[in-house]
């Protein structure tokens, strides 16, 4: 599997990520879910770079002109709650896409909140057979709710080809990917930011915090 960190370019990218860590804005909602749907604006087009394209023509009120668009089937999944501004910049992006939905939460094994485990109980998706799904998860932190998530989808069809986005992932979360994705060809991971350390709660260390809670509120 290839992985793709789009924090080593000076882009547009950088102000949208300083943005969404920054504590002096994160107390607006509105704007931390539209910093999310904008990343996801980014992410779309950089994915969109590695699609299959052919020549079509399309009329016009003044004759026929070519383009070159792309032929991939997607479908857009994403990782209830803090996935959906994530998604929804996507979707904007690939707006002719078919979206695929899994909810996939943590929860602590232990008294101490260091061992962590992922639950999935919902999934609604299309047929992935042969088509090109995008999951879009922005915070990867130890990888398993990814992991899982695919997994689920993948009990829908096997996708042609995979793209997993993030926008912060930890370099443990990163690792745990690679290998568990590491026979695959078909695979790119995309990460806005990787961040060096993965706390004892499983927290991104510096990332921005709990994105779900950030963009709605939150949970008891």
């Amino acid at each position: 599997m290839k992985v793709v960190n789009l924090s080593e370019k000076n882009t547009v990218l950088n102000q949208y990520m300083a943005e969404l860590r920054d504590v002096k804005v994160q107390g607006d909602r509105g704007k931390f879910r539209n910093n999310l749907v904008r990343i996801g604006h980014v992410m779309a087009y950089e994915v969109s770079r590695c699609l299959s394209y052919s020549e079509k023509q399309v009329q016009t009120p003044l004759g026929v002109a070519s383009v070159t668009t792309f032929d991939n089937q997607i479908v857009l999944g994403t990782i209830f709650r803090a996935g959906l501004p994530f998604h929804q910049g996507m979707l904007e992006v690939f707006d002719r896409a078919d979206n695929a939905f899994v909810s996939a939460y943590r929860y602590y094994k232990d008294k101490e909140c260091e061992d962590v485990g992922i639950r999935i109980e919902y999934i609604a998706s299309p047929d992935l057979n042969g088509k090109t799904l995008i999951i879009a998860d922005p915070m990867l932190a130890t990888g398993g709710s990814m992991e899982l998530g695919y997994e689920a989808f993948c009990t829908k069809g096997i996708p042609a080809e995979v793209h997993l986005c993030c926008v912060i992932a930890s370099k443990k979360g990163v690792d745990y990917i690679k290998k568990a994705f590491s026979h695959y060809t078909n695979v790119t991971l995309w990460c806005a930011a990787i961040d060096p350390v993965l706390n004892e709660h499983a927290y991104i260390v510096p990332g921005l915090g709990d994105a779900g809670d950030l963009a709605y509120g939150e949970k008891i």
